[in-house]
């Protein structure tokens, strides 16, 4: 992106800062790099140190709707404090890891409409933290992900939107204070039997729980599976077909597993309501249809 000037921290004259993704998608648990360009402006800078943040918009319900802001889900610090020279440029490098959590944005090279997810770059200077820009991330599937996805593709699923939902799944090991869902129109063969189906993602390490609700006509109906990493590259299209018969079987003692959010806060997760509008502006711009 274009070198942004911090003007918040220093006024008139302050240095300038360039955040420069040298992977603009990764995989859930894979390393985010790029280097941090700073160019000195008219006087000497102290910077007190520069975080990376990852942020994606999140939906939270309450009592009056719904409502979205921007929520910070990992942060980490690249640099030690420093003195930037006046017109002095320098570049510093970094590697963090994306969460296994992190939610998919990218599937074939698609983006996923209504995903916003991206870098944002602070800067602390003279104590004061200026908020930058926010640089765009995408994030395809793990294999194991890309299988499932697949499995729908075979079966006649047809992607309608995704989403991040704050709260929680009970019964699950979700980390992060929310969670992602992607909606599927129901295939032919199932279409008689429910309209669309919402999928989460859940990975770690060595396995992906695999969430899966069916928006029937009269109810709802849940269903939680479990797939380690043995599984990946196998065609799981006879798998998820099982699921969904699972889930059609047991239809009677299905049950709401999202924990219910509270306004503003849910879990710890604190949305971004009053964000500087250059982030504003930032994703407006980059995930505009």
């Amino acid at each position: 992106m274009v070198f942004k000037k911090l003007l918040g921290a220093l006024g008139v004259g302050g240095p300038t800062v360039d955040t420069v993704l040298a992977t603009p998608a990764v995989q859930p648990g894979g390393l985010i790099q790029g280097q941090v360009n700073l160019v000195g402006g008219s006087q000497e800078a102290k910077i007190s140190g520069i975080t990376l943040t990852l942020v994606a918009r999140v939906e939270i319900e309450h009592s009056e709707g719904e409502s979205d802001g921007l929520a910070s889900f990992a942060r980490y610090s690249v640099s030690p404090p420093l003195t930037l020279a006046a017109g002095e440029q320098r570049s510093i490098p970094f590697a963090v890891p994306a969460p296994y959590e992190t939610p998919v944005t990218v599937v074939a090279g698609q983006h996923l409409h209504g995903m916003s997810l991206g870098v944002r770059t602070e800067v602390e200077i003279s104590g004061a933290r200026d908020k930058g820009d926010v640089d765009p991330l995408g994030v395809e599937p793990l294999p194991l992900q890309r299988g499932v996805l697949e499995a729908f593709a075979a079966l006649g699923f047809r992607f309608h939107s995704a989403d991040l939902e704050s709260g929680r799944i009970r019964g699950t090991g979700q980390s992060l204070p929310f969670y992602q869902e992607i909606e599927y129109l129901a295939g032919p063969q199932y279409a008689h039997l429910f309209k669309a189906l919402e999928l989460t993602f859940l990975a770690a390490a060595d396995r992906v729980e695999v969430v899966l609700e069916l928006d029937r006509r009269s109810s709802d109906v849940i269903n939680h599976h479990v797939l380690d990493r043995s599984s990946a590259g196998q065609d799981l299209t006879a798998v998820v077909d099982d699921w969904i018969q699972q889930a059609l079987a047991h239809s009677s003692h299905g049950g709401r597993l999202a924990a219910g959010a509270a306004v503003g806060v849910v879990g710890g997760l604190v949305l971004e309501e009053f964000v500087d509008e250059v982030v504003e502006e930032s994703f407006e711009e980059i995930f505009e249809d």
